[in-house]
């Protein structure tokens, strides 16, 4: 059997794991276990629930440093930020734990005044997860607590390149859950499609393309399905912004992280001639510290392949091939590990192909419009529509083009980067299928509604 393996992608020649791909037969046997362990788990009560993920929560925060290390060097996440998304991922599962105690239904009156009509919530079994790279805590984690929390069972598949991450938060939760509830099986396509094959709900977020298989694969079984893929995320730049503030946010969330998020910037659009806003996002593009994810100053690490790193030099070289002018970076570092400059390009127009498809690397376009509608046109103008900004200073503005923008999530004068974990999450179009996720939407995908009628004995 081939071994799959995660490197470093600022070090290459740094193996963390060499393992093999989880076959059909050990999903299979995954999910037995996960099967009897889902069903104690539920019979043990919201309290009992609530408990151990608040012992969860406390096992991470206890290990925080520890993951946050193993996850820079796996994935290459600025410390900064994995500081961030370790935190975050303890909320998440303080948050849940506490939403194991909410209302589990609704009373609705019943056609007998003497009777009983209630709709109540039950868990699915045992949901499987398929998780990227680019959040190796928060997405497993936003995903699987509030599975937990409604009484599934859980059963990840990281991608390959998070793996050692996955497996170390596997056993942390291994510790203060019961055992069987939460299994990681590493491996790679086959294993998620064994996956699909024996769970009874599936969570994905990954590529489009990937994503859409997913879906068709769910549905030929009939289970519930929720997607989370790509974006093309504008940022709306309006002349009475504050511009020297929208320059600095639009610069980081577009090339923080390499751009590895799907709701980094790729396409930053200038309402009118602003060429204020234009020289400071240049400028703030160019001081972005490139280097060692460990370094505290670093907000553009490595991204996470070799072939990731020749997509992004390649646009560039597409963009100036194109009629396109490359206004800051552009090309891959010349030292050891997968680093490229953030690469920041005008000129093109929405009809080609770079300004319609996710390069998901330190890469972003500057736009022109002539006025508000264009600006909104141009915006929607995409296969895709998860999160927009709008940065200006006129709140009916604010509010008219938010309205207009054919996105899961609207920001105004805040980044397309950034979710808050309690509220809820997912776009339209090619960027999401299925209900949303995070806060108290995500009950409606990791459970379904039993109502229950109870007439008086006759």
């Amino acid at each position: 059997m081939e071994l799959l393996k995660s490197v470093s992608p600022a070090l290459p020649a740094d193996v963390l794991i060499t393992f093999p791909e989880t076959p059909a037969e050990g999903v299979a046997e995954a999910t037995a276990k996960a099967r009897r362990a889902q069903a104690e788990w539920w019979a043990s009560g919201p309290v009992a629930r609530a408990n151990a993920l608040a012992k969860a929560a406390e096992a991470l925060e206890a290990a925080a440093q520890e993951m946050t290390d193993l996850a820079i060097r796996e994935v290459g996440k600025p410390v900064a930020e994995m500081v961030g998304e370790v935190g975050r991922g303890v909320s998440i599962l303080r948050y849940y734990s506490q939403a194991s105690l909410d209302p589990d239904g609704d009373s609705l009156p019943a056609g007998n005044p003497d009777g009983l009509l209630i709709a109540r919530r039950r868990p699915h079994g045992v949901a499987g997860l398929i998780t990227p790279w680019n959040f190796p805590v928060a997405i497993p984690l936003w995903k699987a607590a509030p599975a937990l929390a409604y009484g599934n069972a859980v059963i990840l598949k990281p991608a390959p390149a998070a793996t050692a991450t996955a497996l170390r938060l596997g056993e942390l939760l291994d510790a203060t859950l019961p055992a069987d509830l939460f299994q990681v099986v590493p491996g790679d396509k086959a294993t998620g499609e064994a996956l699909i094959a024996n769970c009874d709900a599936i969570s994905f977020t990954g590529s489009t393309k990937v994503g859409r298989a997913v879906v068709l694969a769910c549905a030929a079984r009939g289970i519930p399905v929720q997607t989370e893929m790509g974006g093309q995320n504008p940022s709306i730049v309006f002349a009475d912004a504050a511009l020297e503030s929208a320059a600095k946010m639009v610069a980081s969330a577009a090339m923080g992280f390499s751009g590895q998020k799907c709701t980094a910037t790729s396409r930053i659009i200038v309402v009118g001639e602003v060429p204020e806003f234009v020289d400071a996002l240049i400028a703030e593009v160019e001081a972005l510290k490139v280097g060692d994810p460990a370094e505290s100053a670093t907000v553009v690490g490595p991204v996470i392949s070799d072939l990731a790193a020749s997509a992004v030099a390649e646009a560039g070289v597409e963009a100036a091939g194109s009629g396109g002018r490359v206004l800051a970076g552009g090309r891959r570092q010349a030292k050891e590990g997968y680093y490229v400059e953030p690469t920041l390009v005008a000129g093109l127009d929405q009809s080609q192909r770079l300004a319609r498809v996710e390069i998901f690397g330190p890469f972003a376009l500057l736009m022109h419009a002539a006025d508000e509608s264009e600006a909104i046109q141009i915006a929607n103008d995409v296969p895709y529509g998860l999160v927009a900004s709008v940065f200006t200073s006129d709140l009916d503005r604010a509010l008219r083009v938010g309205t207009r923008l054919e996105t899961g999530l609207t920001r105004v004068n805040a980044p397309t980067s950034g979710v808050d974990f309690y509220a809820p999450f997912g776009g339209m179009k090619e960027s999401s299928f299925g209900p949303r996720e995070q806060g108290k939407a995500a009950r409606d995908f990791y459970t379904w509604t039993q109502t229950l009628t109870i007439l008086p004995a006759r």
